[in-house]
């Protein structure tokens, strides 16, 4: 398999669609640990779709599907950005940008 980082746009849809199925089938069977396997690599192929623009360091963002979880992000390397969750008492962490509700363009 190509890196993702070098996928074009139909090539990562692709995966991504593979990647959901793969969760799908995983969810029915009950196997967790490979339903959030699969579940990570899609929001990691989701972030190469991300305006990186629209994130701003310092700023807060919700994080998407989780409704009582915000993150600060310090900074962005990549596609993952860096910094801590509100509230909660880890070091610095990593998050792939497609798991921050950004504003909506125009």
């Amino acid at each position: 398999m190509k890196p993702l980082n070098t996928m074009t746009r139909r090539e990562l849809e692709t995966y991504i669609a593979e990647k959901r199925e793969a969760m799908r089938k995983a969810e029915m069977m009950g196997i967790e640990n490979e339903y959030r396997v699969n579940e990570r690599q899609v929001l990691i192929a989701e972030s190469y779709f991300v305006d990186l623009s629209l994130i701003e360091n310092g700023k807060i963002y919700k994080i998407i599907s989780n409704e009582d979880h915000y993150f600060k992000v310090e900074y962005i390397k990549g596609i993952f950005a860096w910094g801590f969750f509100i509230g909660g008492d880890e070091k610095e962490t990593g998050i792939p940008v497609s798991m921050l509700q950004l504003p909506k363009k125009g």
